[in-house]
């Protein structure tokens, strides 16, 4: 039995009278004294308002930030619409460490055969997740006990511990059965401008009808602590005739993707070259660039700082502290500011799941795909480490895989729209993108994620990107590694994780050392 619910959207914090306040900004760039809410006039509220709005004047709108409670909103919306943008803040439900033993997701609109059909897929995924869950728990606990050296005779809360992880990562692992319809819960923050952008953009991306059927409840909230906000100024959406993708999308509804599609992939994968990520362009000479930077900061010719010299100074965290903050100062940095100098592109292919999580990383950003018009007619998924060494867990998967296309296979037959069959696709499905960054972001994304304790996925495309890296700007990435390989013989503690230490000494051997989970 699948359990679906409409979205529930509440606000649980807002900024007080966000309007007046975005006029009273405004209103102050022109004052000589701080202009207060208290001090807006009906007059001002109407010419100000409209003023500013619609010559796009929009930073009086970002002041104002509303928090909200998101709950049965499927997963696809929040990596299709949700989380596409950067400016915004999400802490949501974990399905790497929260197990989902109740069948939640979202169902679209659909009747009879459709729907039939969708509910008994939704419920195979998760009787796929279970059997996985269990099979891989045995596995699991077979390699921390042998990364903790765990005995008989060891302490029972050490044994304990090693088995409360060995069945996290065991529906870590699983979760890729899951299907992207599943529900999650999260609190969502995002400032007044950026809501009025979703608003107009309702329509855009993969989940046109779920998305408005929740930015429509986020503006209702938001009216009902001050109508003003989006009564005053304002866009109607875009209808989707209106979106540039449209025509893509109505030729694909009429004549399908799957030809067309299928020969974008392999061009895609040809160029990958059995990599996860692969280095597509650079800045050619960064080196070269971010030395000069460095100079320029510090009002130092090349005599007295020589290039390698700059860049040790930058990037060595024994004599730059800013590399051993867990704050991620870069940016307010003037020194590590040099490192925008230098970015990178890289073409990858990783999970839907993987890559929800790898989009957190905002300010690397990528161009992602319109699964409309990119599905496959064949599976077409990432298979897990620890799946791929286990044959009775690899036939479960495998299974999984070819049962979600082929029930998403069958609503399009029975004419359900493809926006809605997609929701069947599983955790696995591919996804392929262009992602680039500069050093400065690109380099906390990748302390962050070299780490053991990463997502399998992400932790493989970020020692590659390193590796590819390192070939053309070597002096640029001396330094890089996991927390652990950055504070080694520097500062204590080591290990940044505390109790979720993985256990293995990484930086004794890094970046040889093989992850085995």
């Amino acid at each position: 039995m699948v359990e679906t619910a409409p979205p529930r959207i509440t606000l649980r914090n807002y900024f007080s009278r966000p309007y007046d306040s975005a006029m009273a900004a405004a209103r102050t760039c022109y004052s000589a004294t701080l202009v207060t809410p208290d001090q807006i006039t009906d007059k001002q509220r109407v010419n100000i308002g409209a003023a500013t709005f619609e010559a796009g004047h929009h930073t009086v709108y970002q002041h104002a930030h509303f928090e909200f409670g998101l709950e049965n909103v499927s997963r696809q919306f929040v990596w299709s619409f949700l989380h596409s943008h950067p400016f915004y803040n999400s802490e949501q439900q974990s399905q790497r460490y929260v197990r989902m033993d109740r069948v939640k997701a979202f169902v679209p609109p659909l009747t009879g055969e459709a729907r039939q059909v969708y509910e008994a897929a939704i419920a195979r995924a998760w009787d796929s997740y279970r059997e996985l869950s269990e099979l891989l728990k045995p596995e699991t606990h077979a390699v921390l006990a042998d990364i903790w050296r765990l005995e008989e005779s060891s302490h029972e809360r050490r044994q304990k511990k090693v088995a409360g992880q060995a069945e996290k990562k065991a529906i870590e692992i699983a979760r890729y059965v899951l299907p992207i319809a599943a529900f999650t819960n999260m609190v969502h923050t995002l400032s007044g401008i950026t809501l009025h952008r979703l608003w107009r953009m309702q329509r855009s991306g993969d989940t046109p009808h779920e998305a408005s059927l929740v930015v429509r409840e986020m503006v209702a909230r938001v009216r009902e602590a001050d109508p003003a906000f989006f009564e005053r100024i304002g866009k109607q959406p875009l209808t989707d005739e209106q979106l540039p993708e449209w025509p893509f999308l109505e030729a694909a509804s009429k004549n399908g993707t799957q030809a067309v599609a299928r020969n974008a992939r392999a061009e895609f994968d040809a160029q990958l070259n059995g990599r996860v990520s692969t280095l597509l362009d650079y800045s050619a000479h960064a080196e070269r660039v971010t030395a000069r930077a460095v100079r320029a900061v510090l009002g130092k010719t090349e005599a007295e700082l020589s290039d390698d010299a700059a860049l040790d100074l930058l990037l060595n965290p024994a004599k730059n502290r800013y590399r051993l903050e867990t704050l991620n100062v870069g940016v307010h940095s003037p020194l590590m500011r040099a490192l925008q100098h230098a970015t990178y592109t890289f073409a990858k292919r990783i999970s839907h799941t993987a890559d929800s999580q790898d989009q957190r990383h905002r300010m690397v950003p990528a161009s992602r795909p319109l699964l409309l018009l990119t599905d496959s007619s064949e599976p077409d998924y990432i298979t897990p480490m620890l799946i791929r060494r286990h044959a009775r867990a690899r036939e479960v998967f495998d299974r999984a895989m070819a049962s979600a296309w082929e029930a998403k296979s069958r609503l399009l037959a029975l004419g359900v729209r493809r926006e809605f069959a997609l929701y069947l696709l599983p955790n696995a499905t591919a996804v392929r993108l262009v992602e680039s960054g500069p050093l400065l972001h690109l380099l906390h994304k990748w302390t962050m994620r070299t780490c053991f304790n990463a997502q399998e996925e992400i932790y493989q495309a970020s020692m590659e990107e390193i590796e590819q890296v390192a070939r053309v700007h070597p002096r640029l990435m001396r330094y890089v590694g996991p927390p652990c390989v950055v504070r080694a013989g520097i500062t204590q503690p080591i290990c940044t994780e505390g109790s979720h230490f993985c256990g293995i000494k990484v930086w004794e051997d890094f970046p040889r050392i093989t992850r085995r989970i």
